[in-house]
């Protein structure tokens, strides 16, 4: 699900980071043709090593936006000098109502973006308007590619056995971020459990400042606060009940919809949090410092980076400088001990058109931007999601934070421990029906219109039909 709306600039400047050198050879076992040898990686019916013909593609997507995506762009014609492409990007909410009519007329849609599951750009959704890139991806990586390759980046993209789509990178959700210069200033201590969330958020309030702030108005992000509570109730058991191994009646998702709805009854929750978005609304004012706490996720990490943050804090009308910001495990509100975990997703994947003006030419960006080094490197310099190709990691010499005393240690230890996390898919294991019901069910029991054993036994209805 992808809610990156903010506005991105100068991101990837050479003063803080440095792409990865480009090796001259192929992988074992491949063509030999890779982004780096300034020959097109071959796609599925084509014969390995020919050049790409002149080619003007259009690339539709919602993430992560202008001017970011023109700069993989433009990187990508460093190799690729006669494929010209054109970023068309929406809304996440708009996306799948403007691309459908789209894919279905054949027209203008030559790479397309998706996601996993059934959220918007879901590939269950779309995957039938995209080409198979297993040829094209063996070529490229030799036929051990899926080691080389975060297995949900091809697990959640594989539709009948195909694989439809290459993801970007992954994005992990279950943990808060915190201003840490904020924490600082009012000497307020770090909130590991309910008690202590609570005397932070008073604090701070008495202070003028919204302890915590989250946009309860939109379902994607309550369903990431539930799934953390979930599995601060009983590690694993959300996963479980999506796949139909436990049942949604338990008393762990009983006990985990009433600790949900306390937030709201203790103050966690701001006043008013069912009427405002996560973005824009709730993101504008943890950017500019009318809130300590906000629930996001891993693609947050790049407003660590103080060009972005400052554009981003510049597009949430705040002039302030650039502040420490740390992500901290979700506090342990159930009081089992069960923290630090962590669930995640493809971010979104590259997908080729069944109708592409040049399927080869569009192959060739998407191995590029989810398969060469050169492209990964991009992703995990950004900080806005963890690349899938194994072998790439941010360049830490060469990535400069905003706060590197209070910042360096959290932020890599948080990847660190997401790029270890186990099997816990965020939406990837949720159909669009219970996604659906699961958004109803939150905001029900949120406002008091559902008790938390009925909302239980909706989902477990819902699940049933499924």
């Amino acid at each position: 699900m992808k809610a990156r709306k903010t506005k991105l600039m100068a991101l990837l400047l050479t003063t803080s980071v440095v792409l990865a050198a480009c090796g001259g050879t192929g992988a074992e076992g491949s063509s030999g043709n890779d982004a780096a040898s300034g020959q097109a990686a071959p796609a599925a019916g084509d014969t390995a090593g020919d050049a790409a013909e002149a080619s003007e593609l259009v690339w539709w997507g919602w993430t992560p936006g202008s001017p970011l995506n023109e700069q993989y762009i433009a990187k990508f014609n460093e190799t690729y000098p006669d494929v010209k492409i054109t970023w068309k990007q929406t809304t996440v909410d708009d996306y799948d109502a403007a691309i459908k009519p789209a894919l279905a007329n054949g027209e203008g849609v030559d790479i397309f973006e998706v996601s996993a599951g059934s959220a918007n750009g879901g590939v269950q959704v779309f995957g039938s308007k995209a080409i198979d890139l297993t040829d094209a991806l063996k070529g490229y990586l030799g036929d051990d590619y899926a080691d080389k390759l975060n297995e949900a980046s091809l697990a959640s993209m594989t539709v009948d056995g195909e694989i439809k789509a290459l993801g970007v990178g992954t994005c992990y959700a279950g943990n808060l971020w915190i201003n840490q210069d904020l924490f600082d200033q009012y000497n307020v201590k770090v909130p590991t459990n309910m008690d202590e969330w609570k005397e932070a958020c008073a604090t701070f309030e008495a202070n003028g400042i919204i302890g915590f702030v989250q946009g309860a108005g939109q379902g994607a992000f309550n369903m990431d606060t539930w799934h953390a509570i979930c599995d601060n109730v009983k590690p694993g058991e959300f996963t479980k009940a999506t796949r139909g191994e436990a049942e949604w009646t338990d008393e762990t998702f009983v006990k985990a919809l009433n600790l949900w709805k306390s937030l709201f009854d203790e103050g966690i929750m701001q006043d008013g949090a069912l009427g405002i978005q996560q973005y824009p609304e709730a993101n504008n004012l943890f950017l500019s410092g009318q809130a300590a706490m906000i629930m996001m996720g891993s693609w947050y990490t790049m407003n660590c980076l103080p060009d972005t943050m400052r554009a981003n804090m510049e597009a949430a009308s705040s002039t302030d400088d650039p502040f420490a910001m740390v992500p901290i495990n979700f506090p342990d509100i159930a009081g089992t001990g069960n923290v630090g975990y962590v669930f995640c997703d493809i971010d979104y994947a590259t997908a080729v058109s069944t109708s592409a003006k040049d399927q080869k030419a569009a192959t060739d960006f998407a191995l590029w931007l989810g398969a060469s080094e050169e492209g990964q490197q991009m992703i995990a310099d950004s900080l806005n999601l963890v690349p899938v190709l194994k072998s790439v990691s941010p360049n830490w010499d060469n990535v400069t934070l905003v706060n590197a005393e209070k910042q360096n240690d959290a932020v890599q230890e948080y990847l660190s421990n997401a790029v270890n996390n186990p099997d816990n898919p965020r939406f990837g294991g949720i159909g669009a029906d219970l996604n659906q019901a699961m958004m109803d069910v939150l905001a029900g029991v949120a406002s008091g219109t559902m008790t938390a054993e009925e909302g239980a036994a909706h989902l477990a209805e819902v699940q049933a039909e499924q």
